[in-house]
């Protein structure tokens, strides 16, 4: 049986000079990371985690170093603010065997009390790191903290080999907590004109039938909504993160899972985030699988999928088709995650599609500034190939790139370009035939 101590017993176990695991985002515990920030005395303290959904002085400290796969609105003020954190490039299927490398001394993750039989559900995720959670509460010289709160959901996995819990045999340290996972505002931001556009021409690729992945964002939601108010249905949801527009597909009886072809009968994922009604309405909820990231972002497990449909967005494209999707001149945005995981295996099907919503234009200094260009300047981190470009949307249409020269390419981006700007593409398309640079 675990120690049962408080937050703060548990953070004073961790040596001043030592490693620490977490989980991303909705995975990670509240009271024993802020319990960790108050602490002074660190010399030599490694962290390694993603996407930080917990305000902690932790990550503030001079003895501290934080390495993240993938940065949110909490990294990014970590580094502008001179914190020690560095970014690791990799997709969210690698987290877990770049944890076993790290092997962090400790371990940890939010779940939910046990149940009479013992079992902690993991709750809002599931992700890379269940075979690290439980390595470490294996071996006698690690330790593995969980930190139960009654306020997570309690949610399920499949199968006994899935089960998405631990048991309290398992570890070694157990904070009893009623903290509650970090909420999105209002779910989701509220779409735009621009995004609702990218919608009506996003959901021409979802016939009845298809099998889903989504993610967050005022687009996809504005997809969802239109999916829940349309006449079309018997969708399968087979996605990376769960969000309330896969809980409002639910709700309005949109979702069957029962042409999938892969996983029936249940909508898949690795995490959960969003509002409070949809952590409330996935608490003891059967009809959500939650399984680790190395199988639900397997290229081959989303091809096995019926008609697969992905949706993912964009900073920025070329016209040879590569896409810029988790840097701004460079600089770190966000992460790679899985988007390039569900790009890669929509595309190992003819009848999967795999869709990039962005809006044509931004503004920067006042200026009008194109998302389409005809080629990136030194400097910039591409995020997917151009040879796994499938379909692109923006509010003034759709482009099919795939088969395409990179002439043909340049050519339909150019029509769904922000007018301003489609001189200057079709010129690069012009010099780009042949196989010839688009380059000037």
């Amino acid at each position: 049986m675990p120690e049962q101590l408080s937050a703060e017993q548990a953070a004073a176990r961790l040596n001043v000079a030592d490693t620490l695991g977490i989980p991303l985002g909705p995975g990670q515990p509240p009271a024993f990371l802020r319990a960790l920030g108050d602490r002074k005395d660190w010399t030599d303290l490694r962290v390694y985690g993603a996407l930080l959904a917990v305000l902690s002085d932790l990550f503030s400290h001079q003895g501290v170093r934080y390495t993240s796969g993938f940065f949110g609105p909490l990294e990014r003020g970590l580094r502008d603010s001179g914190a020690n954190i560095e970014f690791t490039p990799a997709d969210f299927r690698r987290f877990g065997p770049l944890l076993e490398r790290q092997a962090p001394r400790v371990m940890t993750t939010v779940a939910t009390p046990p149940d009479k039989d013992g079992w902690c559900s993991l709750s809002l995720h599931a992700g890379g790191t269940i075979a690290e959670l439980r390595r470490a509460g294996a071996d006698y010289e690690r330790l593995l903290v969980v930190e139960a709160s009654d306020a997570y959901p309690r949610t399920f996995g499949i199968g006994e080999e899935h089960r998405h819990a631990l048991h309290v045999d398992e570890i070694d340290i157990l904070v009893q907590s009623s903290e509650s996972p970090l909420a999105l505002p209002g779910g989701e931001a509220p779409p735009s004109d621009v995004d609702r556009e990218i919608a009506r021409h996003a959901v021409d690729y979802m016939p009845s039938g298809v099998t889903l992945q989504t993610g967050i964002g005022s687009i996809p939601n504005q997809i969802a909504t239109l999916l829940a108010e349309g006449d079309g249905g018997e969708f399968g949801l087979h996605s990376e993160m769960f969000t309330d527009g896969c809980m409002r597909l639910h709700q309005a009886g949109k979702v069957t899972n029962t042409r999938k072809g892969q996983y029936d009968g249940v909508s898949v994922t690795t995490f959960a985030f969003g509002s409070p009604d949809l952590y409330a309405w996935l608490d003891d909820n059967h009809d959500v699988a939650f399984l680790p990231v190395e199988i639900v972002n397997a290229p081959d497990v989303i091809a096995d999928n019926d008609h697969m449909v992905t949706i993912n967005g964009a900073l920025a494209i070329d016209i040879q088709g590569q896409i810029v999707a988790d840097t701004i001149a460079g600089g770190q945005f966000s992460g790679i995650g899985g988007a390039e995981d569900f790009v890669a295996g929509a595309g190992l099907e003819l009848s999967d599609r795999s869709l990039i919503c962005l809006p044509s234009t931004f503004e920067k200094n006042g200026q009008l500034q194109s998302r389409i260009v005809p080629w990136f300047g030194p400097g910039a981190v591409i995020t997917t190939p151009r040879h796994q470009v499938d379909v692109i949307i923006t509010e003034y249409g759709a482009a099919e790139l795939e088969g395409m020269t990179v002439r043909e390419r340049g050519e339909a981006l150019a029509a769904i370009a922000h007018p301003q700007f489609r001189d200057d593409l079709l010129a690069a398309a012009e010099r780009a035939s042949k196989g010839r640079s688009p380059v000037e």
